[in-house]
């Protein structure tokens, strides 16, 4: 079975999908952290949970970012200022022909006027930013960008959002439309090259400025 690794997985968006991942039961999961122990923590949380949900088919571990790179995806889930200084610090060879799966939306955020702004870098996006950062052979990916933080982490609800799947390698963004495609009821459609995800990003702060400026909960993104 192959292993997706997320690093920074110990964020309620990080132990959510890797809850999710796992009760899809097509991949085994690696968590990883700064710390070991942190991500040893997160880890026995999804597996109490998949007890709980009588899940026996899937395997969640944790470690170091380092630790869990040897995996067949990874999965960025951390801040946008803190991308470059993890890569360097894990070393980018580990991160050479390995899916590397972005899910970031860097956002000014202005709650007290109810609304977000998309702050890209100069590049144009983080995915894009970020694939400056990698080694040559790495296939980045842009994916889940847009499915609700709050929903991750409640697993009784059901995802059945539109997830916009972007990047250069067509294969790598096959493979990670199987992953999508293997999380609750998420739709996984091939959103173009990774210029794309100049576009996709960009939804995010619009769908919270809406939720905030409607008094709607959890909204998410629907192609129909």
């Amino acid at each position: 079975m192959k292993k997706v690794a997320i690093l920074g997985g110990t964020g309620n968006i990080g132990e959510g999908l890797a809850r999710r991942i796992c009760l899809g039961e097509k991949f085994d999961v690696e968590i990883g952290s700064r710390g070991a122990e942190k991500a040893a923590e997160a880890a026995a949380g999804v597996c109490t949970c998949l007890i709980e949900h009588n899940c026996t088919c899937t395997t969640c571990t944790g470690g170091t970012n380092a630790d869990v790179c040897e995996a067949d995806i990874l999965i960025l889930s951390l801040p946008f200022e803190r991308i470059e200084s993890t890569i360097e610090t894990i070393g980018k060879d580990c991160f050479e022909n390995k899916i590397v799966v972005s899910l970031i939306n860097p956002m000014i955020r202005n709650p007290q006027e109810k609304y977000f702004l998309p702050d890209a870098p100069e590049e144009g996006s983080a995915a894009l930013a970020i694939r400056k950062m990698l080694p040559e052979s790495a296939k980045l990916v842009c994916a889940f960008n847009n499915v609700a933080a709050n929903k991750w982490m409640l697993l009784d609800e059901e995802l059945d959002y539109t997830v916009a799947v972007c990047g250069d390698d067509e294969d790598a963004k096959k493979e990670v439309m199987e992953l999508v495609a293997s999380v609750s009821k998420l739709q996984p459609l091939d959103a173009g090259p990774l210029a794309m995800s100049k576009v996709i990003e960009g939804i995010t702060p619009l769908v919270i400025t809406i939720a905030m400026r409607n008094k709607l909960k959890d909204v998410g993104v629907y192609f129909k």
